[in-house]
């Protein structure tokens, strides 16, 4: 294996014998090997990572701060909505568009459907490997948080329960790439950025409070069918303070991304299926 080549994924085997035992070791092994072609891409990542919500902190929290036109504490609002933004929208992108690009042009994706693993263990690889970038996204974004804005503190306790929401909300975002990235069509991957990932990012709850929007009603119900707003609102639940404000009560917002990693999971897995046998 050469330093600039990815290692080979393992073919199936004469017969298509597939053990337990097999098949987990390959998964385990097509899941080293994407993050592997990582390590060897960092900076292009990290550029993907940083760019939007370092410059969504920067305007929001210090420029609009510095000229007056927020309130104090918004940047304590502000920094759990866009750490939730990074996980879940990382996670999101980084399973749409290279399956959007394998399925239609690369061929990529085939070596994967070689291996000796089922068809829907290729597709939770893809959710699980979008799943870990989304979280290193919102790893990345934390310090930075910390380091642009001011008058922020978060509670050591918070970790364990910080760590499982933005776990679970890198999940829900990869399972909402891997419906996105096996429904749509490559000669439509521009408009899905218009007509889908902009308005995911901006009913998601990161700028703002849910409860906030009550005297702007049909806002606030567009935002409740949005997975990213129970990312935004948990975080919030855990981090602020009691009675600093309002968020959607924590065993919601588990019991909301659950459904929805369920739900666009395994519509996924289908639209996965559909495109690897066609």
């Amino acid at each position: 294996m050469s330093a600039t080549t990815s290692p080979p994924i393992p073919l199936a085997p004469v017969g298509g014998v597939r053990t337990g035992g097999s098949a987990a070791r390959t998964f385990l092994f097509v899941l080293w090997r994407d993050i592997f072609v990582t390590g060897r891409e960092l900076i292009p990542f990290l550029a993907q990572v940083l760019v939007e919500p370092v410059f969504i902190l920067f305007v929001f929290g210090k420029v609009l701060g510095t000229l007056g036109y927020t309130a104090h504490g918004f940047q304590q609002v502000l920094l759990p909505g866009v750490v939730a933004l990074s996980s879940f929208l990382v996670a999101l992108q980084n399973t749409a568009f290279p399956l959007i690009v394998d399925f239609s042009w690369t061929k990529e994706i085939e070596d994967r459907l070689l291996s000796p693993i089922p068809l829907a263990l290729v597709a939770v690889e893809k959710v699980v490997f979008g799943a870990i970038r989304g979280l290193i996204g919102a790893a990345v974004m934390i310090p930075i948080g910390f380091l642009l804005l001011d008058n922020v503190s978060w509670p050591t306790s918070s970790i364990l329960p910080l760590t499982a929401v933005l776990t679970l909300g890198s999940v829900a975002g990869a399972t909402v790439g891997l419906t996105i990235g096996t429904l749509t069509e490559p000669r439509h991957i521009n408009i899905i950025i218009a007509v889908i990932l902009t308005p995911v990012m901006f009913t998601g709850a990161t700028q703002f409070p849910w409860f906030g929007l009550s005297h702007v009603r049909w806002f606030q119900v567009i935002c409740t069918l949005n997975p990213l707003t129970y990312v935004s609102e948990a975080m919030r639940a855990i981090l602020l303070p009691p009675g600093q404000l309002r968020s959607i009560p924590l065993g919601i917002d588990i019991t909301a991304l659950v459904v929805s990693c369920v739900l666009f999971g395994l519509i996924g897995i289908r639209g996965f299926r559909k495109q690897a046998l066609d």
